[in-house]
């Protein structure tokens, strides 16, 4: 008897993935739990596992094609009964392997998510529990492409009903009409002017271009620019590089300015906040997770460090250098990318002065950094050589006002010029 492996459901605002590697072949005889499928979602790179035992009859899909949960991935012929077992198989996110190691086939891992190290289920189904819906209304907010945790619940104890997805559709839907419709232009035939070449987005770009294109639309971006004195900080950070090392870390200036956020969000706490416009009301979070912009071969993704508060500057730099070399990897689990309360990112490394980042929606703030370099300074009525990082901070203006903005970045650089009042907590 032929039965069928179908893709299980990813978690809340996942609704497809593009096939990487077909683990499988016609003819071949599989075990329950074994990987079948390698699939890319919009953040992690997981590997579908099978639920049943027998031989594979026929693959379903290719290589390359996107395919959506409840989709048919492999027929079996089951195995004569008796020769199965029950499966409490979960899709695990998996290691990316390095770029120079040879293309074959790697042993299966276990699941990644913030606590990698315990090899629990994937974040997706701790996310599951935290939105109260029936599985029956989380398919329907599927099918409408709806991320039930924006939809606030009627039912008992906050859950969320059929009706609460419609008239939550229904809002949207009024709102965009108001604001006017947006439709992208059709593009000419380029093929025209010269031979072409289409490359199809992979997930992870589809995603951010989507999430960019959300923040663009939604926030009214205003950008701040300042300058900061980093002449001591750096100095100050060369003399722990050695010991940051020693620890398993790098000590590089992001560290250090993630700590300075901290005592900045403090005092400005509509910074570290989210917009409900549906419920009018301004969302203040008492908890510090900064995400950290990380560029990556898939695109740039944003890995979050979480209660920044409550560390030092060498465990945020041992922390970091890990989460951001998984990042790259491939090896960041869901959860890691997500709950993010602020984001900075850095292209001082790259080059450039200032630009003006997009802010990580639904957050309402962004921090650039740009390369420091060395500049002539009037000092005590004295020219000085001394090392200027330029910063941007992008806001909501629906949010913070300019003033504030204007405050907050003053504040930020008082805490980077000076690093010893900064890490004493002053």
């Amino acid at each position: 008897m032929a039965e069928e492996i179908r893709l299980p459901d990813l978690g809340e605002g996942i609704d497809q993935g593009d096939v990487v590697r077909i683990l499988v072949s016609e003819g071949d005889s599989i075990a329950v739990d074994q990987p079948v499928i390698e699939l890319e979602t919009d953040k992690a790179l997981v590997e579908v596992p099978s639920s049943i035992a027998g031989t594979v009859a026929s693959v379903n899909v290719r290589s390359g094609e996107s395919v959506s949960p409840g989709a048919v991935l492999i027929t079996v012929s089951a195995a004569p009964a008796g020769d199965g077992r029950e499966s409490h198989a979960t899709v695990k996110t998996v290691e990316r392997p390095p770029a120079d190691a040879p293309a074959e086939p790697q042993a299966p891992r276990a699941g990644v998510n913030a606590d990698a190290d315990e090899g629990t289920p994937v974040a997706a189904e701790a996310s599951r529990v935290t939105v109260p819906a029936a599985p029956s209304v989380r398919r329907f907010a599927r099918e409408l492409g709806v991320d039930l945790r924006q939809v606030p619940g009627s039912g008992a104890g906050g859950r969320i009903t059929r009706d609460d997805v419609k008239g939550f559709v229904q809002s949207t839907l009024n709102e965009a009409a108001q604001a006017g419709p947006v439709v992208a232009p059709d593009l000419p035939d380029f093929t025209r002017w010269g031979r072409v070449e289409r490359q199809p987005l992979p997930g992870v770009r589809r995603t951010i271009a989507q999430n960019v294109g959300t923040a663009w639309a939604q926030v009214p971006h205003v950008t701040q620019f300042d300058r900061a004195d980093v002449t001591d900080l750096e100095a100050f950070r060369q003399r722990h590089r050695a010991g940051t090392e020693a620890r398993g870390g790098r000590l590089t200036p992001t560290p250090f300015v993630m700590k300075a956020l901290v005592s900045a969000l403090k005092a400005f706490p509509q910074f570290n906040a989210s917009l409900d416009l549906a419920a009018g009301q301004l969302v203040l979070k008492q908890y510090y997770h900064i995400g950290v912009a990380v560029d990556t071969d898939r695109g740039l993704l944003v890995p979050v460090v979480r209660d920044v508060d409550r560390k030092d500057v060498f465990e945020l730099a041992v922390q970091l250098d890990d989460l951001a070399r998984r990042t790259r990897e491939g090896r960041a689990g869901l959860e890691e990318l997500q709950g993010g309360t602020f984001t900075v990112t850095n292209l001082g490394s790259i080059g450039g002065t200032s630009f003006t980042p997009i802010v990580n929606f639904p957050e309402v703030a962004i921090l650039g950094m740009g390369r420091s370099r060395r500049e002539p300074v009037v000092r005590d009525a004295r020219i000085e050589a001394r090392l200027i990082m330029p910063i941007c901070l992008s806001y909501d203006h629906r949010v913070v006002d300019g003033a504030d903005g204007a405050r907050f970045t003053r504040h930020l650089v008082a805490s980077l010029e000076n690093p010893e009042r900064m890490l004493l907590g002053g």
